[in-house]
């Protein structure tokens, strides 16, 4: 049994098969509604239960699932302890001001700054896999590295 889909106005209904206990095939429906992200605008298909449950989540607010990412690297990464209602603020003032900026006058220049303050802040945060020990010195500490030296393509000859 084929799928089919059905769109009108902002719902999708996309009939599936289904099987039954017994073996035998049903047509279901799956309500599908269009939800548009209130921080980034990204436009995502999701069921009304899971619309509804990111509301819950997010105090009314549909957000997709990068920017329910970078809500929760806002937490991880402040220097104080903030509820999530504060860490989706800081990012939607963060998209808000994204959206209104013109593009930049170099392209290049930009994106080596935006790659510059990414490596900054992961440097920067705090994370558990940085030391090994407790007790480490920060200057001692190595960061891992690739380990190998050999090409990480699988030789064809099977040796």
């Amino acid at each position: 049994m084929s799928a089919a889909t059905m769109i009108g106005g902002d719902q999708v209904v996309i009939s599936a098969p289904e099987t039954q206990a017994g073996g035998t095939l049903l047509a279901s429906q799956i309500e599908v509604e269009f939800a548009i992200c209130d921080c980034c605008g990204l436009t995502e298909e999701c069921t009304p239960a899971y619309i509804e449950r990111i509301r819950e989540r997010y105090y009314g607010k549909w957000i997709c699932g990068l920017c329910a990412e970078a809500v929760k690297d806002e937490i991880v990464r402040s220097e104080r302890l903030v509820s999530t209602e504060e860490a989706m603020t800081k990012h939607m003032n963060f998209c808000k001001k994204f959206k209104t900026s013109g593009p930049p006058a170099n392209p290049t220049v930009h994106l080596i700054s935006a790659m510059r303050q990414i490596l900054r802040r992961s440097l920067d945060s705090p994370r558990a896999l940085r030391s090994s020990s407790p007790n480490s010195d920060i200057h001692h500490h190595h960061s891992p590295g690739f380990a190998s030296s050999e090409s990480c393509f699988p030789t064809l000859s099977g040796s």
